[in-house]
Order: structure tokens, then C-alpha cells, then sequence
């Protein structure tokens, strides 16, 4: 008979605190009247560890694959349970009170995390560091890009239903698991609920592998890839809106505040941003096409209809129009040239004519090359 629940944990070299953290989930299956599996997914320890789990009646996994994600995915795939329950095996979780997971579980929800900060963090539990910049400041993220409630998003301690987790389809290999498991979650529509948890001090003399810099940058890599919104549109937006507005008031008349006027040579700049977002949001809708086809993210419902407003045949006609544009302003200026005998252009009236100009080619080329790119993403349309 197949355990309702899996409590997996990821194991390198974790001899100390391994079999307490076996015992406790075991004397929580035996106490809850849960039928229970404990599964090691061990990433290669040399100090004993899996001799240590076995004589305690825990199934060992072996992922040689190295990475927290690898050691988890492997733990999970191999999990018999209906539910499954994660956390690490340096016993700073307690796994002997799972309970309040599991009732949302057989409610239905597909995510339980855990909250440190509302179930109590003990003295010298977390770093300081930690506590008070990288989880808040990842986990505000987190809620910002993915619209995802959840206040603690690096809890270790968290369970789920093993449907969910094909659902998820989790791909990255590090520290990082931790962030794709709800961003994936948040992206499929799956139910997340949370519940107050309490970090202890781990038991091991050794230091933990975690990296404080390296793997809080994995961890901030992974939701600005995984938001293009965030990353492309957005600052896009503002710098192209920015660029247009400035740029439409200078080509008419310089601007004077106070004693500063700005004029051409500003142009040059706010054209520059213009040009700059636009390029942004050009990203943002390849980015957006790439990582749909290739089953990154999750298709939304408006993904198909885009192809009927974007399409290669509106690009190419929008982009040389604009280039056409530009050649248009660019015999103007040339004949203002020209009656200054080809000499040195003092007036402004020219560059007014020949920054909008290369600027509107750049942006045609730009829209014919995009096109052109995204159609070739988008050919199973």
C-alpha cells in the first residue's frame, strides 16, 4: 500500500543530525496514525550518512547529480506518497509537527509553505544578513513580480502533492529550487496556503552550505528571468514613454529651467532612451514567445491572440514606413546642408531634422528585424 505521506529530505554529508531528523518524522507518522515513508535523496556524502538512514528504516536515493535542486528532484521522483513533505536535514525544522501541513494538504491545497517569521525564529537560528535583508527583500520580490502571498518564500520546510509537483515542472538545480517550486506554483493557478512555522538552530558543527551572496543572487537570477514583465517591459515602458515625451518637446523648442537650457544635444539623450526602451520591450516579447514555445512558462490566454495583432507582414509595413520616414527627414536636413555650401552646421534646425530622422530608421530596423525573429519563434502558430 502505497504511504500517504513522503517526507524527503537532501542530504550531503549530514551524518550529525540526519537520524534525528528521521526519528522525528517517524514518531510523527507513528503518533498522527499517518502511513509514512522517509526518503534520503543523498548527493554524494562521505561520512556515513546513508548507512546511518538505512538502519533507520529510510530509503536512500543516490542523485550524483551535486545541487540542493538535483538532491530534492531526486528525493521527490522516487517519493511513493500522495503528499510530500521537504526540509532539510539539519534538524532545524521539526519534523515531529508536520500536522498543521498536512490538514491543508487534504484540503486541497496543492502548496503548503511554511512561515519562520510567523512561527518564531530562535536565537542564532538565522543570520542576521538573512533575517533582515535577503528573505525580506527576495520574498517582497517575489510577491511583486508573481503576484504570490506568501511571506517567507525560502522556508526549507514545506509540502505539496506529488500531482502538483509534475505540474510544476521544476528545472533548476541549486538554491533556487526553493524559489521556482512557488513561482511555478503561482504560474499554474496551483492553491498555496501557509503556515506559521519555527526555526531552530541547526545541529551540526560544521558550517551550512548555503552561500549567502552567491546563492542569494541565484535566487534574485531566477525571478528576474523568470518575470520578463519585470525585466524587460516595465523599465521599457518607462524609458520609452520618458524618451517620446522629451523628445517630441525638443524637436520643436529647447528647453530653459532656470539657468539650464536644454536643447539638440539633449535630444541626442532622450532619443537614446527612446530608442533604448523600445529595444527593451523588443526583448520582452522574443523573451516572452522563447520561453512559452520551449514550456519555460505557462501559456496565457492572451499568448495566441498576440499572433493575430504581431505578425511578420504588419512589422514589415510598419518598419518601412518608419525607415521611409527617416530617409524623408534626411533629405531635408540635407538640403538645409546644402544651402550653407556644405559648411559648418551652426543653426539647430538641422539636427532637429537629422536626430528624428536616424532615430526613426533605427526604429524601423529594429521593428523589421523583430518581426522577422518573431515570426521565426512563433512558426508553429
Amino acid at each position: 500500500m502505497n504511504p500517504e505521506l513522503s517526507v524527503v529530505m537532501p542530504c550531503l554529508n549530514e551524518a550529525e543530525t540526519i537520524a534525528v531528523c528521521i526519528k522525528k518524522a517517524q514518531g510523527f507518522f507513528e503518533r498522527e496514525g499517518i502511513q509514512g515513508e522517509v526518503v534520503i535523496g543523498d548527493n554524494g556524502s562521505t561520512d556515513g550518512s546513508q548507512k546511518i538512514a538505512e538502519d533507520l528504516g529510510a530509503r536512500v536515493i543516490p542523485v550524483p547529480e551535486k545541487g540542493y535542486g538535483n538532491a530534492l528532484f531526486g528525493g521527490i521522483s522516487a517519493a511513493k506518497g500522495t503528499y510530500v513533505m521537504i526540509g532539510d536535514a539539519d534538524d532545524s525544522y521539526d519534523f515531529s509537527n508536520m500536522m498543521p501541513y498536512m490538514e491543508k494538504l487534504r484540503e486541497g491545497y496543492d502548496l503548503v509553505m511554511g512561515n519562520r517569521f510567523k512561527g518564531g525564529i530562535k536565537k542564532g537560528a538565522m543570520p542576521f544578513l538573512h533575517r533582515y535583508l535577503g528573505n525580506p527583500v527576495l520574498s517582497f520580490i517575489g510577491r511583486l513580480f508573481f503576484n504570490a502571498n506568501i511571506g517567507d518564500f525560502h522556508c526549507g520546510l514545506r509540502g505539496f502533492s506529488k500531482e502538483a509537483f509534475y505540474k510544476m515542472d521544476l528545472k533548476t538545480s541549486g538554491m533556487e529550487f526553493a524559489s521556482e517550486m512557488i513561482v511555478k506554483s503561482s504560474l499554474q493557478n496551483l492553491k498555496i496556503a501557509e503556515v506559521p512555522t519555527i526555526l531552530s538552530p541547526d545541529g551540526r558543527t560544521r558550517p551550512p552550505h548555503l552561500n549567502t551572496w552567491s546563492d542569494g543572487w541565484r535566487h534574485l537570477r531566477f525571478l528576474l528571468l523568470y518575470s520578463p514583465k519585470w525585466l524587460f517591459f516595465i523599465p521599457g515602458m518607462i524609458l520609452m514613454i520618458l524618451g517620446f515625451i522629451t523628445s517630441s518637446i525638443l524637436i520643436y523648442n529647447p528647453i530653459t529651467i532656470g539657468e539650464v537650457t536644454f536643447d539638440v544635444h539633449t535630444l541626442l539623450f532622450t532619443s537614446g532612451s527612446l530608442l533604448i526602451g523600445f529595444q527593451f520591450l523588443l526583448f520582452y516579447g522574443l523573451t516572452k514567445v522563447y520561453t512559452v514555445e520551449n514550456g519555460l512558462l505557462p501559456k496565457s490566454d492572451k499568448y495566441d491572440k498576440q499572433f493575430k495583432f504581431i505578425n511578420l507582414e504588419k512589422g514589415l509595413i510598419v518598419g518601412f514606413l518608419l525607415v521611409i520616414i527617416g530617409i524623408v527627414l534626411s533629405i531635408v536636413a540635407y538640403n538645409y546642408w546644402q544651402e550653407l555650401n556644405y559648411g559648418d552646421i551652426t543653426n539647430t534646425r538641422t539636427f532637429r531634422l537629422v536626430i528624428p530622422a536616424i532615430t526613426s530608421m533605427l526604429l524601423g530596423v529594429q521593428i523589421i528585424l523583430f518581426s522577422l525573429f518573431f515570426s521565426i519563434l512563433g512558426l508553429k502558430k
